[in-house]
């Protein structure tokens, strides 16, 4: 087993399980890898020991020189769509070039899912946070307006990190100790139970416990 601490996938989509007894469980789609070794970061040279792993082929023609002539080092013939790094304990165990796949990890019960979440534009409060909003009629002009928003004297200004309309999703997040339900080495597929964020065909990064 690669003691690698995590690998990169692409998000597939979500569907359900369903137990002998006949118990339903959402989970989401993962295809995990596989992922080629390119370069190696070790304590004495850069500070820490890691691996750095490409994910996804793409065409020399639809990439930058710079990373063509970085994955040729690891003998790569097509450059990758994402690149990451992933921490090791003993890079010496990789090999520039070696392809990981989910046969090569030991995954236990639990892991760490991190993606971008949908970009959803700019939105105002009660849909960005969940305010209520007003009434809807008899004259009233409060319907999803935010509302106060400080104080007049002191401190005469906006708090900092006050819930305000702006641009809402796109961010990185990350799932802590989303259950494994299902390991499918022959198809590089692993299943989990519930959400994940970002859209279908998104990276994500899968780091074990």
């Amino acid at each position: 087993m690669a003691a690698v601490k995590g690998l990169l996938g692409r998000k597939v989509g979500m569907t359900r399980v369903f137990s002998e007894e006949g118990q339903v469980t959402p989970v989401t789609v993962i295809e995990l890898g596989p992922c080629t070794v390119l370069q190696k970061k070790t304590k004495e040279r850069e500070g820490y020991n890691a691996v750095q792993l490409g994910f996804m082929p793409k065409p020399f023609s639809r990439v930058s020189r710079p990373h063509i002539g970085h994955v040729e080092k690891a003998g790569a013939e097509h450059g990758f769509q994402y690149i990451k790094e992933f921490e090791v304990d003993d890079p010496d165990a990789f090999e520039l070039g070696q392809v990981i796949t989910l046969k090569d990890v030991d995954i236990r019960l639990l892991v760490d899912i991190t993606g971008t979440t949908k970009g959803k534009g700019f939105a105002g409060t009660v849909k960005r946070h969940g305010f209520s909003r007003g009434r809807m009629g008899h004259g009233s002009k409060h319907h999803r307006q935010m509302g106060s928003i400080g104080q007049s004297a002191f401190p005469s200004r906006i708090i900092k990190g006050k819930r305000m309309p702006g641009r809402m999703g796109g961010k990185r997040y990350t799932i802590k100790n989303s259950m494994v339900v299902d390991i499918r080495p022959d198809d590089n597929l692993l299943l989990v139970k519930g959400a994940v964020p970002g859209a279908r065909n998104q990276m994500v990064m899968v780091k074990f416990k």
